[in-house]
């Protein structure tokens, strides 16, 4: 089936399933703005076909998704023609997941990041294999939590989507499991019988009988207690301040406190407060929320300078601007949730 997505993704029909395969392995299955376009199309396709009662996403290769085509938004950005359309494309699809009628099974071996857990987490249900990494890295690149992340991560038991926010922290189908993030967990060898008996079937509750294993928390209590404790501070500063009064004689916080102060200052401002605005808004709210931060993110330093820092000139260390937590003003942050007027996001 052809949706115009060309070899970057596969579009089959498998009995009463709709089977979708990232097929960029070599680029680890980035996002691009042709995958996205030709994913939005067969869902509106499938979403309106009776014989198709289930869909599924995958990736080839040895990641699910790590992200978005960075490389390529770098360098559009900097040629003055930020992709804004890209990403406009690619958050239309992602509301469009989260409002599927029809159950969304995203079957995930392998890095999943950025833009791959756009595409994946808001469907009906995430299954992570042993071999998933999950992580939401934006603050590091001087970027932000996007593709719905501002919905996904404010739920999460014991702020542990805060963390994930702040440090862009990765972990594993255990954690995935237990804080909600992964619907099920499932062995890797079992991902083909798996997907024979849900092409079978079509019924992935069905499907996931006899396929379904618990996983262990890899965190282990005493660690999700002290996230716990310093994730739930009602500011950024007060988390900080919460991590410095306990780094000298706890390791995690010292570990943790020295991976945030590595970060962008105006990154972790605004994933601060997009995290903590996603407690009550929809996912379309949410949507237009990010979508307002990140018009003024590609029109801003930090990002351009995080992907030079860590893509162009590999290792080397980011300069920020501003470059202290301190240095970010309240307007500053304001500034990246001001409406856009006839700019906003159309759903």
């Amino acid at each position: 089936m052809d949706f115009g997505g060309g070899d970057e993704i596969r579009f089959e029909r498998l009995g009463s399933a709709g089977v979708v395969t990232l097929t960029r392995p070599q680029a680890l299955n980035a996002v691009t703005h042709r995958m996205v376009k030709a994913l939005d199309k067969a869902l509106r396709a499938w979403e309106r076909d009776d014989g198709v009662d289930v869909v599924v996403v995958k990736g080839e290769g040895r990641a699910f998704s790590a992200g978005g085509d960075i490389l390529h938004i770098y360098e559009a950005g900097r040629a003055g023609k930020p992709p804004v359309d890209f990403f406009a494309d690619e958050y239309r699809l992602n509301a469009r997941i989260a409002r599927f009628e029809k159950p969304y099974v995203a079957l995930i071996d392998g890095i999943v990041m950025g833009g791959g857990v756009g595409i994946s987490f808001h469907g009906s249900h995430r299954l992570l294999t042993e071999n998933a990494q999950f992580a939401m890295p934006e603050v590091g690149i001087g970027f932000f939590p996007d593709v719905g992340a501002s919905h996904l991560l404010p739920g999460l038991g014991g702020s542990f989507g805060m963390y994930l926010a702040l440090t862009g922290s990765r972990i594993r189908y255990g954690d995935a499991l237990w804080s909600g993030l992964a619907t099920h967990t499932i062995k890797a060898q079992d991902q083909a019988g798996f997907l024979d008996r849900l092409v079978a079937s079509g019924d992935p509750e069905l499907a996931l009988r006899g396929f379904s294993v618990p996983a262990r928390r890899e965190t282990d209590r005493p660690t999700l207690e002290a996230i716990a404790r310093h994730f739930a501070q009602p500011s950024l500063s007060d988390i900080i301040g919460s991590l410095e009064r306990a780094a000298p004689a706890d390791a995690f916080a010292a570990k943790t406190l020295a991976m945030i102060r590595t970060r962008s200052p105006t990154s972790l401002h605004v994933a601060w407060r997009e995290i903590s605005a996603g407690l009550t808004l929809s996912m379309d709210e949410c949507m237009r929320m990010e979508f307002r931060i990140l018009n003024r993110m590609l029109a801003g330093h930090d990002f351009y300078e995080g992907i030079r820092a860590a893509i162009i000139d590999k290792g080397s260390t980011p300069q920020w601007r501003p470059a202290g937590i301190d240095d970010v003003s309240a307007a500053d942050v304001d500034a990246y949730f001001a409406p856009l007027g006839e700019r906003e996001l159309k759903l």
